[in-house]
């Protein structure tokens, strides 16, 4: 038996696999706290729901399996999402930045030079 080869990797593919997220720590907490609520709450939920659809018979005319099937792929492609950004996230401490140049994670001050507020 020939198993099928994986397709190169294009530059478009490579760039999204080496790619680094920059985000501050609460940003990072945020986004696993999302990964874990849809791990361990959505998850299972969405898999019992698919169950009790399933239990009222017919598939093809039922809505609720339609919807929660719907449900559990828009749920397993953000846990692919937040498990790619969270495995490549690059935290970026503002407590380090000098405030001589605008970058991310850096708090600025705007001033209207007309009303000087």
């Amino acid at each position: 038996m020939v198993e099928p080869s994986l397709p190169p990797l294009t530059d478009a593919r490579r760039t999204l696999t080496l790619q680094k997220f920059p985000m501050t720590a609460p940003g990072l907490l945020r986004l696993e706290d999302e990964l874990r609520q849809l791990k361990s709450i959505e998850r299972p939920a969405i898999i019992r729901a698919i169950a009790e659809a399933r239990a009222h018979g017919d598939l093809s005319e039922n809505a609720e399996y339609h919807a929660a099937r719907e449900r559990q792929s828009f749920i397993e492609g953000r846990i692919q999402e937040l498990e790619e950004i969270v495995g490549a996230a690059e935290v970026i401490d503002p407590a380090t930045l000098t405030g001589n140049h605008v970058k991310f994670g850096a708090h600025v001050w705007l001033m209207d030079e007309e009303t000087e507020k």
